[in-house]
């Protein structure tokens, strides 16, 4: 469909909780077509609706072309596992930038799909982590957020320095 611009951080819009989306249609699947070729060029795995500047609870996902696309409309977490992991996180909206982030190892979810039909799932591993990344920034919190104040000055002074 279209490639979209993508908000680059400190965008205030990365800071926005996004509304839930009510009206299943057209305009619905042309936004995750366009979510998932942006995604795509930015290059990313994952990406939300507000990434390019509609507040709305949309996010894409695909890990590999293999294990192809997931789109979640509405996610949420229903609860989290206690076992946790550190993993390398980053933005299609801060490019090159990334950092160690603790979250759990497994979830499980509610979502509607595109057609407003509402299921639950679990997700472990890398899949969970992209969620909850997601779901994240779907609720107004940009992954730097879950730094340190130390880590997250250090890595913005150093993306600002490398010309973020």
């Amino acid at each position: 469909m279209t490639v979209r611009p993508i908000l680059r951080f400190p965008h205030p819009g990365l800071k926005t909780p996004c509304a839930p989306v009510t009206a299943f249609d057209d305009r619905l699947r042309t936004l995750v077509a366009d979510l998932l070729d942006t995604m795509r060029a930015a290059p990313g795995v994952g990406i939300t609706a507000a990434h390019i500047g509609v507040f709305e609870r949309v996010t894409v996902i695909e890990l590999s072309r293999e294990d192809g696309v997931r789109v979640y409309v509405n996610p949420e977490i229903v609860s989290a596992s206690g076992e946790t992991s550190r993993n390398t996180e980053g933005s299609v909206s801060m490019p090159g930038a990334t950092d160690e982030v603790i979250r759990p190892n497994a979830i499980r979810f509610r979502y509607q799909d595109v057609d407003g039909h509402t299921h639950e799932a679990d997700a472990e591993g890398f899949l969970a982590i992209c969620i909850q990344h997601e779901v994240d920034q779907l609720d107004g919190i940009f992954w730097l957020q879950r730094l340190s104040k130390l880590k997250r000055d250090r890595l913005v002074k150093k993306w600002e320095k490398a010309g973020g």
